[in-house]
């Protein structure tokens, strides 16, 4: 990522309504030249309205739109130095692959010469050089997301737009292609503006992320600070899993004021009925004792959920390589858990 002073992409005091809808509510956010940045948050949340004012198919309501330090806030989309990648592709189905990336050259009017030699970089660069002759309709669906990459890539953009470009794509083949496009990132050296409502995508591909909710971002931040200190309830609950200690146990379970935070795999088990596993706390650990609720069985891990007091739950995810006696629990057995208290996390309600 670039230190460059001046941010690739400024937005200040965004606002976009639709009637009396308010679908961004006063985004103030800065991406840094090079930086590969996910806008994360649920459907509705405001994320693709803002990449849509980016891009310049909507026009803010107020606020501006900064890009490479020019205000272009009612310059229209055409005439903006950035390209986007939807989830559908929008591939010509009658042109080739090569005619497809080719397609925004042509456009701009670069010579013939030029265009094929652009065009067989790019598909060097996302591995497809060999299949420049075949039509979308012949390609798989990974295939057919390297096509929309390179004909977006090709026009060397300033500000690459992904608008949940992997959703289409089933699991093993979209972490493929995490990979592969966290690698064109850093290959291409340009701002990467990644949209999604997945968090572990978020979480994988990118240098920061803003976590939205309700048009507003709730957080901004690196993707481990942003894991390890949620700042509210919803990022906690939104960005992996959270346990969340209410205000009205905290007291009588960490032994202060307020609302925390805790990770379930933060949570340690100590005992159960027919483990041998030492129900002691080490020093500096809480201790709640309570009953098995459930047992989730997934392989590497397993999830036990455990029902504390007053009507506290708590979720506790152990490796089965580490505790390999999870299989002897049973709903209703008595289950002692801990965690040490550098674990919990404040949180704003």
């Amino acid at each position: 990522m670039s230190t460059a002073s001046t941010p690739q992409i400024e937005l200040t005091g965004l606002r976009k309504t639709f009637g009396k809808v308010v679908a961004v509510d006063h985004v103030d956010l800065e991406i840094g030249d090079g930086e590969f940045f996910a806008m994360l948050g649920p459907s509705g949340s405001g994320k693709t309205t803002v990449l849509r004012m980016i891009a310049g198919f909507e026009r803010p309501t107020s606020g501006r739109v900064i890009l490479g330090g020019i205000d272009e806030t009612t310059v229209p989309a055409f005439r903006r130095d950035v390209s986007t990648v939807f989830q559908d592709y929008a591939l010509f189905p009658h042109m080739t692959v090569n005619q497809n990336v080719a397609y925004g050259l042509k456009v701009r009017g670069v010579g013939g010469t030029e265009r094929t030699r652009r065009v067989g970089e790019v598909l060097e660069m996302v591995r497809l050089g060999d299949l420049g002759a075949r039509k979308p309709g012949e390609l798989s669906g990974g295939q057919r997301q390297r096509v929309a990459l390179a004909r977006a890539l090709v026009t060397r953009p300033k500000v690459l737009l992904l608008d949940e470009p992997l959703g289409a794509l089933d699991l093993k083949l979209r972490e493929q292609m995490q990979l592969e496009l966290k690698a064109i990132q850093r290959d291409v050296g340009i701002t990467f503006l990644f949209v999604t409502h997945d968090q572990d995508e978020a979480l994988t591909l990118c240098d920061r992320l803003a976590v939205f909710n309700m048009g507003r971002i709730e957080q901004v931040g690196p993707p481990a600070k942003v894991y390890e200190y949620p700042a509210t309830g919803f990022v906690a609950g939104f960005v992996g899993s959270s346990n969340v200690i209410p205000a009205a146990l905290a007291q009588s379970i960490v032994g202060r004021a307020g609302t925390f935070a805790i990770r379930p795999e933060k949570i340690r088990v100590l005992g159960s009925q027919g483990s041998a596993t030492s129900a002691t706390p080490s020093t500096g650990e809480l201790l709640v004792t309570g009953t098995v609720g459930e047992v989730v069985y997934s392989g590497p891990t397993t999830r036990i959920v455990v029902e504390g007091p007053s009507g506290l739950q708590l979720s506790a995810t152990v490796l089965n390589a580490d505790t390999p006696d999870t299989s002897a629990l049973r709903r209703g057995d008595p289950i002692s858990v801990a965690w040490h208290e550098s674990s919990l996390r404040p949180l704003t309600v």
